[in-house]
C-alpha cells in the first residue's frame, strides 16, 4: 500500500505544473529534460573526484570541493545493490523512480520538505539515481527509498540548510493535492559532512503514511533515504546500517 501511495503521488507531481521560485521563474528542468533516473539531460563534463571521506563515515573536510558533480554513471556505480547490506534487497523499479519536477507547497516555508518527498531540491541536482530497498524479513513492513543526488560545489549545503530550516518552522502543509502533518525534526544523525533527519505523516489516496527521512551531505553529493511503515507508525525509521553502508560505498567508488 505504501508503494502504491507514493507511486500515485509521483504521477501527480510529474504531470503537474513546473516549480517556480519567488521570482516566478522555473528553478528546475522539466520532466522531459530529465532521464529516467532523474539526471539532467545535459550534464557538465565530469572530473575524476578526489579522495572522499574515509569508509568509517566519520566527518571529514569536503575533499571533492571543486571536483565537479558526479554524473549519472558514477552515481549508479555508487548506489547500493542487493548483497551490499545483509538482510535487504535493492531494486531499480516501482515507486523508487520518483525523481521529478517540483510542485509548490502551501505554506511555501514547507517546500524543501515537500520537494524531498519526491527527491527534488532547490537548487536542482545535476544528476540522480533512486533505488527501492526492502527487508528480506517478511515481518518487517518497512519500505525504504534510497536516492543519490549530485550538485555543483556549494549547492549541497544550500539543500541541507533549507531542510534544517524547514523542519524548525513547518508542521503541516498541502502538496500536489495531498495533506501532510506532524512534521517533526529528529536528532541529527551526525553522519557525513553534515546531516538532517525528520519525520511526517502523509495522507495519500485515503491512506495514512508515516515517513521518516535521513539526508546526508557527502561533499557535493546528497545521500537521501525515506522509510515508510504503514503497519506500525511508531516503528518507522530509516535503517542506520543502510545509510552507513551507502556512505561507505559512495566513498569507496568515488574516492
Amino acid at each position: 500500500m505504501a508503494v502504491s501511495a507514493v507511486a500515485a503521488l509521483g504521477s501527480v507531481a510529474a504531470c503537474g505544473s513546473g516549480g517556480s521560485g519567488q521570482d516566478g521563474k522555473s528553478s528546475r528542468p522539466t520532466v522531459s529534460e530529465r532521464t529516467a533516473d532523474g539526471a539532467k539531460a545535459k550534464t557538465p563534463a565530469q572530473k575524476s573526484p578526489d579522495a572522499e571521506k574515509s569508509p568509517d563515515v566519520e566527518k571529514s573536510p569536503d575533499a571533492r570541493k571543486g571536483a565537479g558533480p558526479l554524473d549519472e554513471a558514477q552515481l549508479k556505480k555508487a548506489a547500493l545493490v542487493t548483497g551490499d547490506v545483509k538482510g535487504f534487497e535493492v531494486n531499480k523499479s516501482g515507486a523508487a523512480d520518483l525523481l521529478g519536477q517540483s510542485v509548490p507547497a502551501a505554506p511555501s516555508k514547507c517546500r524543501p520538505i515537500a520537494d524531498m518527498f519526491l527527491f527534488t531540491t532547490d537548487p536542482a541536482s545535476e544528476a540522480g539515481v533512486s533505488r527501492g530497498v526492502s527487508a528480506k524479513d517478511e515481518l518487517d513492513a518497512s519500505v525504504t527509498t534510497l536516492t543519490l543526488l549530485s550538485y555543483e560545489s556549494g549547492e549541497t549545503e544550500e539543500v541541507i540548510e533549507g531542510l534544517r530550516s524547514a523542519t524548525k518552522t513547518c508542521t503541516a502543509y498541502r502538496h500536489a493535492g495531498y495533506d501532510y502533518k506532524n512534521v517533526k525534526a529528529l536528532a541529527d544523525p551526525d553522519l557525513g559532512d553534515e546531516s538532517v533527519a525528520f519525520r511526517l505523516l502523509a495522507s495519500i489516496e485515503g491512506a495514512k503514511v508515516p515517513v521518516a527521512y535521513t539526508v546526508v551531505r557527502a561533499g557535493t553529493t546528497l545521500v537521501a533515504l525515506s522509510s515508510m511503515n504503514m503497519l506500525d507508525a511508531d516503528k518507522v525509521k530509516v535503517p542506520a546500517k543502510l545509510v552507513e553502508a551507502q556512505l561507505t560505498k559512495l566513498a569507496k567508488t568515488t574516492g
